[in-house]
């Protein structure tokens, strides 16, 4: 059965959906059969993988929420081929209006994703920033979250709205959600605040921080804008390599 893996802050410019694209992409490089799901309706995932929403709205996770199409007829290859996506667009900002009175409305994308989920070695789902009812979907149908952390100050203080909702959510609709792992993203090692910032996370979530460390790479920047994850667009960068490394522990702890 596959794993379903949330990349979830509520704090928007941490890397979220740069680790959502770039983890997939190392995880269907490293022969697993993946699917990314943009749950974001700022839609940077699906813009970041070369697909444009606006070229076809029928076949997002829009139409998938409020029941116009099966998940399977959303899916979208990529330029990987061991890699599919479902796209998001704008309009899923509606569907938490559309869906809010219906009894099943947290675990309606869990439910969607039941006939798919054999089908994959991993789901990995890139969260919007908004910690409302398409991000509780999102842990709803998740079995674990990687939270990344850009090190800087205001951003560990933002940590404990989202773990809140986590909380929140294993209490309810969720019992069996985890906590994959804390994600330092946007690393610059000559920075006294970054080496001071990693070591309160480590200190006070030990071993659930991964070891692997993303460093601020300016070709992890580039990337999107070719529509191209970062091992398509330079394979020997450091970005290309931090990710392939993340990757490989994720894999460890699944092992």
């Amino acid at each position: 059965m596959g794993k379903v893996i949330a990349i979830a802050n509520q704090k928007g410019g941490v890397g979220k959906t740069t680790t959502a694209i770039n983890l997939a992409a190392s995880l269907a490089v490293l022969e697993k059969k993946v699917l990314i799901i943009d749950a974001d309706p700022q839609a940077n995932t699906t813009s970041g993988l070369n697909f444009s929403p606006d070229n076809d709205q029928k076949r997002t996770l829009y139409e998938v929420m409020i029941g116009e199409i099966s998940i399977r007829d959303s899916l979208i290859q990529t330029e990987i081929g061991s890699l599919h996506m479902i796209p998001s667009h704008i309009n899923l900002v509606g569907a938490e209006l559309e869906l809010v009175e219906d009894p099943n409305r947290e675990a309606f994308l869990k439910n969607a994703l039941a006939p798919i989920k054999d089908e994959y070695d991993y789901i990995v789902i890139d969260c919007s920033p908004s910690l409302g009812l398409i991000t509780i979907n999102s842990l709803t149908a998740a079995d674990s979250v990687i939270i990344p952390v850009q090190p800087e100050f205001f951003a560990l203080e933002g940590l404990g709205k989202l773990l809140q909702t986590i909380r929140l959510v294993q209490a309810g609709p969720n019992p069996s959600l985890t906590i994959e792992g804390f994600v330092v993203t946007m690393f610059d090692g000559r920075t006294k605040v970054h080496n001071q910032v990693v070591g309160e996370l480590q200190e006070h979530f030990k071993d659930m921080v991964f070891n692997t460390i993303i460093q601020r790479n300016i070709r992890l920047s580039e990337a999107p804008s070719h529509g191209k994850p970062i091992i398509l667009y330079d394979v020997i960068c450091n970005g290309t390599t931090n990710y392939l490394n993340l990757a490989k522990e994720v894999l460890e702890k699944n092992s």
